[in-house]
């Protein structure tokens, strides 16, 4: 993975996981919320995931490659529908 994992948005998550633990165990919750937090970095560097940049750069190619398919798909039917009609005799 090219960029950085959106830390902010991991902190967000360990918050969330720390609130779910019960109140018995919240004594240790800053401790807990650093341990979810450290548990979620290490599980998705692991991922094989891509950033936004990189997908919407792979939409664009993808996008003109249907586009470019399309236009030889017609230029095609259109060479096919001339090789098919008799030419005029003269």
């Amino acid at each position: 993975m090219s960029a950085m994992i959106d830390l902010e948005k991991l902190d967000d998550l360990a918050r969330r996981l720390s609130s779910l633990v019960p109140p018995s165990l919240r004594e240790g919750r800053e401790e807990l919320q650093e341990n979810f937090k450290s548990v979620l970095q290490t599980g998705l560097s692991k991922l094989d995931l891509v950033t936004r940049e990189e997908f919407e750069v792979q939409r664009a190619v993808l996008l003109r490659t249907r586009e470019k398919l399309d236009e030889l798909e017609r230029t095609v039917a259109d060479l096919e529908a001339q090789r098919d009609t008799p030419a005029p005799r003269h």
